[in-house]
């Protein structure tokens, strides 16, 4: 597998689908390297953290998950958020359909083929491997309301029966 502890790869929703390193160097613009921040953000990040620097208003239509990164890179923080991924489609490295959703510690993933669940506490287990959907059913209902709503918020595709997804 190679992401140990991290359950899964590239193109799924589980950690090691979804945790890569950002690497930022731009000492003329950053100033000194500021070292490692431990910090989840997203590829969307990245168009409104590059239009700060750059000095340039986002346009209205900027998508509205994205947040610039430039008070962390500055040595300050940003604000925790609800991260989202969504994968409407089967990977070529055996993903499938699904959606996900961190929160704090917290990590809801819905699989798209069958309705299922799988909610982890990364803190206490980054490598996915004690699924508490079942025994903590409230904080399954509250993620899975926050990942709803942001997928119609933002008009995500879904799958349908013919895509090989739920119906």
């Amino acid at each position: 597998m190679g992401n140990t502890p991290l359950k899964w790869y590239k193109q799924n929703t589980h950690g090691g689908g979804v945790r890569d390193p950002l690497v930022i160097h731009w000492p003329e613009r950053l100033g000194r390297p500021g070292g490692f921040r431990r910090q989840f953000c997203r590829v969307i990040d990245i168009v409104p953290t590059v239009l700060e620097l750059a000095g340039v208003k986002a346009p209205k239509e900027q998508d509205a998950d994205g947040v610039s990164l430039v008070p962390l890179l500055k040595g300050g923080k940003i604000a925790d958020r609800p991260l989202f991924w969504h994968y409407p489609h089967y990977g070529n490295q055996g993903g499938t359909p699904g959606s996900s959703v961190r929160c704090g510690d917290w990590k809801l993933i819905e699989f798209f083929e069958d309705g299922r669940f799988e909610l982890y506490h990364t803190g206490r287990d980054i490598g996915e491997t004690k699924n508490l959907a079942d025994s903590e059913p409230d904080v399954t209902r509250r993620l899975h309301a926050l990942m709803t709503d942001w997928r119609k918020r933002v008009k995500a595709p879904m799958p349908t029966a013919k895509d090989g997804g739920a119906s």
